[in-house]
């Protein structure tokens, strides 16, 4: 663990460019550890990792190298992530709306990325609710966070996360929603875990994720995104959630919500 401020503005700066000014520095400190390979860099309040969690290996090596360069230009990455004709920005009113959020919900938006979900969503939980935007990449946290404040959106907090953890308090929040980035997890059991503790009783889990499969989805996919629906449904089902619902509005990929249950 590094001596890196943490990740999350849990409490309030004195000022909002104080905050900015702060949420700057953790992306600094984050990216220098990023570069210098240390494990979790900094990380807010979380549990410890198992015991077992350094033996175990990654199952994407390397698909966030492209996301930890130092010269990452977030400008190029918000124009492809929110452009006309990309199916997640078509239908990102509706995503929003089948994720069932309500006024004074805490939702944590899990590989955050530009922020296209995280500012919709403090927008439908309202100033009573809070939304953390988590990502491992310090310069997403701080383009979210600038955003935010452009927008007088107040209930934004940025999370930096690590590989292997989410970063996020215990039983902190009601709703888990992870667009397009599940694949992205190089160790999904310990992030799994960590999202499962973060959730609080009875919470959700949305997954929106590619379809992979031979003769549907594109090459891109086939090489890039590691399995199929089965496979991550799998995996989430053996972290502690059970499978509630399903709704097919999109074609290049699911929509599924999952529900915590005891452990």
């Amino acid at each position: 663990m590094s001596s890196c401020p943490t990740g999350t503005s849990t409490a309030p700066a004195r000022t909002r460019h104080e905050h900015l000014r702060k949420v700057r520095r953790i992306a600094t400190c984050a990216l220098t550890a990023a570069l210098v390979a240390v494990g979790a860099g900094c990380r807010t309040q979380t549990a410890s990792p198992p015991p077992n969690a350094l033996a175990t290996p990654s199952v994407a090596p390397g698909i966030n190298a492209e996301y930890l360069k130092p010269d990452l230009n977030v400008s190029q990455w918000v124009e492809r992530f929110e452009r006309e004709g990309r199916e997640i920005y078509d239908h990102r009113h509706r995503i929003v709306l089948e994720s069932g959020v309500r006024k004074g919900m805490t939702v944590a938006d899990v590989g955050a990325g530009s922020g296209l979900f995280t500012l919709l969503f403090a927008e439908a939980v309202g100033r009573r609710g809070t939304v953390y935007a988590v990502d491992i990449v310090p310069a997403f946290l701080t383009h979210i966070e600038a955003e935010a404040l452009g927008r007088n959106l107040d209930n934004v907090r940025p999370v930096l996360a690590s590989e292997r953890s989410a970063s996020l308090p215990e039983r902190s929040v009601d709703l888990v929603f992870i667009c397009d980035t599940y694949h992205h997890f190089e160790y999904p059991a310990e992030t799994l875990a960590s999202l499962h503790a973060a959730l609080r009783p009875r919470g959700r889990l949305v997954l929106v994720e590619f379809h992979r499969e031979e003769g549907r989805s594109s090459d891109w996919i086939m090489r890039h995104v590691r399995a199929g629906q089965a496979v991550f449904e799998a995996e989430i089902t053996r972290a502690g959630f059970r499978k509630i619902r399903e709704t097919p509005f999109l074609r290049e990929n699911y929509f599924v919500v999952f529900e915590k249950e005891r452990r």
